[in-house]
């Protein structure tokens, strides 16, 4: 990804930015324009808003990963799921402070911002979300100086009803 679209993109990468239909109430990550899941795509034309996802869900599948991409080799082996928020969408991140062996389906986890690489010579450190066992998360500390950690995500109100 080019760097000016992920400083574009920063704010809704911190904060699990999505959006849901004012009229069916489902809510989506990343955001979108339209509602596809409307019967008629049109009726939630100019009817869709930002949405704060809270950042918690369940591991519902995961993998682990034992050949690394070009510059992620000492993170091997590493975890990434696929986890079910509690608002609905589907997300897909790696799974930290957490033995690759000891992950499983079902697991509570919270979303927590994180390092994710640095490009270039002139180093631009690119954050992301990340996933950690919920109580893990919950306690995890503020970044300071030298940490790689970023802000956690705020907490948003529980939708009636929801899809990925």
């Amino acid at each position: 990804m080019a760097i000016a679209r992920f400083w574009r993109e920063t704010p809704r990468r911190y904060n699990l930015g999505g959006s849901r239909c004012t009229v069916c109430t489902t809510v989506y990550f990343p955001p979108r324009s339209v509602c596809p899941t409307c019967t008629t795509h049109r009726q939630s034309l100019g009817k869709m808003e930002p949405f704060q996802l809270s950042g918690d869900g369940e591991v519902v599948t995961f993998t682990v990963v034992h050949e690394a991409a070009n510059g992620f080799e000492m993170l091997v082996p590493y975890a990434l799921a696929i986890v079910q928020t509690v608002e609905g969408p589907l997300l897909t991140g790696q799974v930290v402070n957490l033995r690759p062996e000891d992950l499983q389906i079902g697991l509570k986890v919270r979303a927590t911002f994180r390092k994710l690489r640095e490009e270039g010579p002139a180093g631009v450190i690119h954050y992301g979300y990340k996933f950690a066992p919920k109580e893990e998360a919950a306690m995890a500390p503020r970044p300071g100086r030298g940490s790689e950690q970023a802000p956690a995500a705020s907490h948003a109100p529980e939708p009636s009803r929801a899809r990925a």
